[in-house]
C-alpha cells in the first residue's frame, strides 16, 4: 500500500525531561544498570514530534530514535511511491541510525522514512553517542554484530553469484543441446547432398550419351527449373495427406513403367509434387521427343534435382536455426549493448524462451499471449532476462516436466505487465509471503539456493521500480511482473549518457 508523501522532516520541539525509570520500562534498555540509564539521560534527550515527517530516506543518519508514545509509520521509496513497510505504536521500537556502530564501513544514511500520525514522544540519541555506547558497553557484541552483518552480506553475494553461475551453466548446457541438433542435421544433409551430386553427375553422363536431342534436353532443363521453383511453395500436408499423395504418385510411376518408382514417389511427395505435375512432365517430354521414351530416364534425373533442393533447404534451415540460437544468446546476454536502454520486452522473453528450450522439454506446452501493441520500455535488459530465467525455471520445476507454461503481456494502467503462469500444484498459502525472502526455498537440499526469487524481486522492485508478486491456487500459479513505462530522472540520465557514448 502507498503512504502519502513524506515531505521534509519537521523541526523537533524543545527537549522534554528524560526519566530513567521510563527508559528501564522499554525492552531495549531493561537490562541496563542505573549508571548506564543515567548516562543515556545525560547524553540523549526526549523530544516531542507533531504529526508529520521525522526523517527522510537517504538523508545522513544522525540519530537513533526510540518510541516512547505515539504511532510511527516507516516507508520505503519504490519508484514514485512511498510504500509503507511498518506501522506500530509499541513503546521501545527503534529506528534511524542503528548501524552507526559500523562506522564508515557502511553508508550512514537513513534506509527508510519515518513519520508520526499523532503527537509522539521519542528518546533520541546522537549517532556518534550511540556508536560510543556500543563500543564501550558491548565491545564483544559489536564485533559479533559486525561479523554477522558483513558475513551475511558476503554470503548472500557469494550465493547470489553461485545462483547466476548455476543458471549460466544450465543455459550453456541447453544451448549446446539446441545447437547440436541443427548442426548434426546440417552434417547429415551435407553428406547426403554429396552422394546426390555424385549421382547427378553419373546420370548426366547417361543423359548426354543417350538418344536425347537438343529439344528434349531443353525441355528437361525447363522441367528441372520448374521442379525447383515448386519446392519453394510446398504446401503443409498432414501425415495422412502426405501418405495418400505418395501412394498416388507411386501408382502413377508403376503405371508408366518407371523403374524403382517407389523410391521416386517418396521424394516427389515430400517436395509437394503430385500426379498432375507428373502428367505435365510426361506431356512435355512426349511433345519434345515425339514419343514417351524419354520419361524413364528423365524422371530419375528430376528426382536427383528434387533431392538436391530438399537437402539444400535442410542445410539452410539448420544454419538459420543455428544463427537464431546465436542471436538469442547474444540478445539474452546483452553483449556489446548498453546496460540501460529502451527495449522490446517481447524480444527479451523470446530470447529467454529460446535459450531455455532444451530445459523446458517436449512435454511442456508453451503458450505466448503477447500484446504486440505494447510500447518499448526503458530497462536493464540483461537483468530482466535473469528474472525471466528464474521465473520460467521455477515454473518448469513446479510442473515436473509436464504441463502448460503461459507467458502473457498486457498493459496494466501505467505499467507493463508480464505474467508467467504454470499448471503445477501451486504454492501453499502459508508460505506465499515467504517465497521472496533470501535463502527461503522449498526445493530439496542441493537443488536450490533460495535466492532466485529474492534476486528477481530486487531486480524488478529495486532496480526497475516495478512490482513482483504471486497469485497461486492448485493448477494455476501466476507470477506477475509490473514494470514502469517511463524512466525516472536517474534512468533518463543513464539513457542519455549511453546514447551519447554510442
Amino acid at each position: 500500500m502507498s503512504a502519502e508523501p513524506s515531505g521534509r522532516p519537521s523541526q523537533p520541539k524543545a527537549p522534554a525531561p528524560c526519566n530513567a525509570a521510563e527508559l528501564r520500562g522499554l525492552f531495549l534498555f531493561e537490562k541496563l544498570t542505573d549508571d548506564q540509564l543515567d548516562w543515556l539521560c545525560r547524553e540523549g534527550q526526549v523530544t516531542l514530534a507533531e504529526p508529520g515527517p521525522v526523517y527522510a530516506e537517504g538523508d545522513p543518519a544522525t540519530c537513533l530514535y526510540v518510541l516512547l508514545s505515539g504511532t510511527i509509520v516507516l516507508t520505503r521509496r519504490i519508484g514514485g511511491d512511498d510504500v509503507e513497510v511498518n506501522r506500530t505504536s509499541n513503546p521501545g521500537v527503534y529506528s534511524g541510525a542503528f548501524f552507526a556502530y559500523l562506522g564508515d564501513s557502511v553508508p550512514q544514511v537513513y534506509n527508510n522514512s519515518m513519520r508520526v500520525t499523532e503527537p509522539a514522544r521519542f528518546f533520541v540519541l546522537d549517532a556518534a553517542k550511540f556508536a560510543q555506547l556500543m563500543a564501550d558497553w558491548f565491545p564483544m557484541a559489536v564485533h559479533l554484530l559486525e561479523g554477522l552483518f558483513f558475513g551475511t552480506k558476503n554470503t548472500q553475494e557469494a550465493v547470489g553469484q553461485r545462483e547466476r553461475l548455476l543458471a549460466l551453466g544450465s543455459l550453456s548446457a541447453g544451448l549446446t543441446h539446441e545447437l547440436n541438433n541443427p548442426a548434426s542435421a546440417a552434417i547429415r544433409a551435407t553428406a547426403a547432398l554429396r552422394e546426390r551430386v555424385a549421382g547427378m553427375r553419373h546420370k548426366l553422363g547417361l543423359i548426354a550419351a543417350g538418344p536425347y536431342d537438343l529439344t528434349t534436353l531443353a525441355a528437361l532443363i525447363r522441367l528441372q527449373e520448374d521442379a525447383a521453383e515448386r519446392l519453394s511453395k510446398v504446401p503443409v500436408l498432414s501425415p495422412l495427406e502426405a501418405s495418400d499423395r505418395e501412394d498416388a504418385v507411386s501408382d502413377w510411376l508403376d503405371h508408366h513403367g518407371v523403374a524403382n518408382g517407389w523410391e521416386l514417389a517418396a521424394v516427389f511427395a515430400q517436395a509437394g509434387l503430385d500426379t498432375g505435375w507428373l502428367d505435365q512432365v510426361a506431356a512435355t517430354l512426349a511433345e519434345a521427343s515425339g514419343d514417351g521414351t524419354a520419361l524413364d530416364g528423365a524422371l530419375p534425373w528430376l528426382g536427383y534435382t528434387v533431392e538436391t533442393e530438399l537437402l539444400m533447404n535442410e542445410i539452410g534451415d539448420s544454419v538459420t536455426r543455428i544463427s537464431a540460437l546465436v542471436g538469442a544468446a547474444k540478445q539474452y546476454s546483452q553483449l556489446d549493448r548498453a546496460p540501460y536502454q529502451v527495449v522490446n520486452v517481447h524480444d527479451l522473453l523470446d530470447s529467454t524462451l529460446l535459450m531455455l528450450g532444451g530445459k523446458i522439454g517436449p512435454d511442456i506446452t508453451v503458450v505466448k499471449d503477447y500484446d504486440t501493441s505494447l510500447p518499448l520500455i526503458p530497462a536493464y535488459p540483461g537483468e530482466l532476462n535473469q528474472v525471466w530465467t528464474n521465473l520460467i525455471d521455477n515454473a518448469v520445476a513446479a510442473m515436473n516436466g509436464t504441463g502448460t507454461l503461459t507467458v502473457r503481456t498486457a498493459l496494466d494502467r501505467d505499467q507493463l505487465l508480464v505474467e508467467f503462469g504454470d499448471t503445477g500444484p501451486g504454492i501453499p498459502p502459508d508460505i506465499q509471503e515467504r517465497i521472496f525472502e533470501p535463502f527461503f526455498t522449498t526445493k530439496p537440499v542441493g537443488q536450490g539456493t533460495g535466492l532466485g526469487l529474492d534476486i528477481s524481486w530486487r531486480i524488478v522492485v529495486k532496480t526497475h521500480h516495478g512490482d513482483l508478486r504471486v497469485e497461486s491456487v492448485p493448477g494455476n500459479t501466476r507470477f506477475l511482473v509490473r514494470l514502469p513505462l517511463a524512466a525516472g530522472k536517474d534512468e533518463q540520465k543513464r539513457t542519455h549518457d549511453s546514447t551519447t557514448r554510442n
